[in-house]
């Protein structure tokens, strides 16, 4: 500005402005007061911003996941404690283990699983299992009482005898007017029907009042296990009693 208070040409391109120098200092006060403001104010609205950044979109997974892994862990080890026996073993893992040391598991796995030791009551006389079935391959026929079953034991017992394979019909408490009568409708000697006094092989595969077949290798040892087996047309074992068939050559 020049000497009489009229701007003069600024050479710096800068805009042309007012400026109004008090005579007293302290007439700034309130302009810094209000500058102090707006900084707390901005400093306020900071924190404000840092504390509410863990709650935003970004911020809540690594909380979230974390708590989820806790919550994991903690149900994993109530779970294993309830389970576990006096033992320390839990009881899944007691039943798995049943499970594969079981007859069933130990033949579906095809390991040879051999029958176990039992006496059968044929023509009034106790004979040993392992005796019965020693002649040839042979299919034990679990015949559970009053099963209606006579169609199923004949096409059994058909193909059987194709593939030239023994069947046997095992029964438990019946009379030998039963006996009798079960072998005459299923077309088989009254020599092959037998009596498990014991309930053993039953107990053993499990068969409550179905029908099932063992398929028995000439040497004792479990071949396949036919469960339920269904009325005919639907009895298909041909290929499994040929099999015993070739091993019973093969062995020869």
């Amino acid at each position: 500005m020049n000497a009489g208070g009229d701007p003069e040409r600024d050479d710096f391109g800068l805009p042309r402005v007012d400026i109004e120098i008090p005579d007293d200092a302290r007439e700034l006060d309130r302009d810094v007061q209000a500058y102090l403001r707006e900084m707390r104010a901005l400093r306020r609205r900071q924190r404000a911003s840092r504390l509410r950044t863990p709650l935003t979109r970004e911020g809540m997974v690594l909380p979230l996941l974390a708590g989820c892994l806790v919550l994991a862990l903690i149900t994993s080890t109530l779970l294993i404690m309830f389970a576990a026996d006096q033992t320390g073993v839990p009881e899944s893992l007691r039943h798995a283990a049943a499970q594969k040391h079981s007859p069933a598991s130990r033949q579906a796995a095809g390991q040879v699983e051999p029958l176990p030791p039992a006496e059968m009551l044929v023509g009034g006389k106790t004979v040993a299992l392992s005796t019965v079935i020693s002649a040839k391959p042979s299919v034990l026929t679990l015949v559970p009482p009053d099963c209606g079953c006579a169609p199923t034991l004949r096409q059994l017992g058909t193909q059987a005898a194709r593939a030239h394979v023994a069947v046997y019909l095992v029964v438990r408490n019946a009379t030998p007017q039963q006996l009798a009568q079960l072998a005459s409708q299923a077309g088989q000697s009254s020599s092959h029907v037998a009596e498990d006094t014991r309930n053993v092989l039953a107990t053993t595969y499990r068969s409550g009042s179905e029908l099932t077949a063992i398929l028995v290798r000439q040497d004792g040892s479990v071949a396949s296990v036919a469960r339920q087996l269904p009325p005919p047309p639907g009895l298909k074992l041909q290929t499994e009693l040929q099999q015993l068939s070739s091993a019973k050559s093969a062995a020869r």
